[in-house]
């Protein structure tokens, strides 16, 4: 196996191992490398709720004794699903472990003291940055006791969603619409409100290029009071905050927003949005649908602003990436 000079080497090849996990799920993603003299001896990753953790896949069938254990999060310290991975790390005889981030789950934290009871040395903060990015809506999630939520907006130029006779399809190109497909089929969830669901009849599927079904479909909600057809969950009311509740209570982590105007300016008002990406189409209508209704703001002063985190084009799109404040 490849060798690594760095810890800093052996953590982006540890993140590298969690990238391939599941992005949905209840679990964070995370990846683990086992290191003896520089050497890699062992390597797992997450592969989603209820399989063995990182560490567990890194240590099965190797002699770990005296190695180093590279692990993007804290190792557990509790049991659920599967058992306490500092345990295993302490039972396995490894000497040291690098961890990028703390866990800040209070259940499953406290590994990293469990560790340097039992004499272990410890050293956090390697490779922090991308690893907290990667484990973003995850962190947030924990943190806040809600789900991460992103608020995906598509509209023409001058800001609207259907034009003055009601007509919306396709205002965004089919690029713009093959990377909103690969965006759901990392979320928990995706929301709508009565509105949108009655008017424009999504299907909510995540989709491959080809047409097909993606692997992870993600629970499709709606928002409002009005009956819907669907097989959907139906969240009666219009309180963002008690739709996340409901959706956390069901592990949900990351729930995708996609609208129309009265959900997303509910959600903004809420102050419960994180990220915004908003697909732009170069067309202009003049008239019709906003893509957020009123947000009860007067003056610019008084105006949501948003940091720009990235621009990319899709197809004669551009797609603005956007937070709301910084998370983590």
């Amino acid at each position: 196996m490849a060798g690594f000079i760095t810890d800093e080497a052996a953590m982006a090849h540890a993140l590298e191992l969690a990238l391939r996990g599941p992005a949905a799920g209840p679990n964070p993603r995370v990846g683990c490398v086992l290191l003896r003299d520089g050497q890699v001896i062992g390597e797992g990753w997450h592969r989603g709720a209820g399989t063995p953790h990182a560490e567990v896949d890194a240590l099965c069938g190797v002699d770990a004794r005296g190695a180093t254990a590279v692990v993007t999060l804290e190792p557990c310290a509790h049991t659920g699903r599967t058992g306490p991975c500092a345990q295993a790390l302490i039972d396995a005889g490894v000497a040291e472990v690098v961890i990028a981030v703390e866990d800040p789950n209070p259940v499953a934290g406290g590994g990293a003291q469990l560790l340097r009871a039992a004499g272990i040395e410890v050293r956090t903060g390697v490779g922090a940055e991308s690893v907290r990015r990667m484990l973003e809506p995850w962190l947030v999630a924990v943190g806040r006791g809600r789900p991460f939520v992103t608020l995906k907006l598509a509209s023409t130029l001058d800001g609207r969603v259907a034009a003055a006779d009601g007509s919306s399809r396709w205002i965004t190109s089919a690029e713009s619409r093959e990377h909103a497909h690969r965006l759901r089929a990392e979320v928990d969830a995706i929301l709508v409100g009565t509105g949108t669901a009655l008017i424009d009849r999504p299907a909510l599927t995540a989709r491959l290029p080809d047409g097909s079904l993606a692997e992870h479909q993600p629970l499709r909600v709606v928002l409002g009071d009005r009956e819907v057809p669907g097989d959907w969950l139906r969240i009666t009311g219009h309180d963002p905050a008690e739709a996340l509740a409901q959706l956390a209570a069901r592990e949900v982590r990351h729930v995708l927003v996609e609208g129309g105007p009265t959900v997303s300016a509910a959600f903004l008002r809420a102050g419960m949005v994180d990220r915004v990406l908003a697909y732009i189409a170069p067309v202009l209508l003049g008239d019709g649908r906003s893509a957020v209704q009123s947000l009860g703001i007067g003056t610019l002063a008084d105006g949501i602003r948003l940091r720009t985190e990235q621009v990319q084009m899709r197809g004669p799109d551009v797609l603005l990436s956007a937070r709301v404040e910084e998370e983590i």
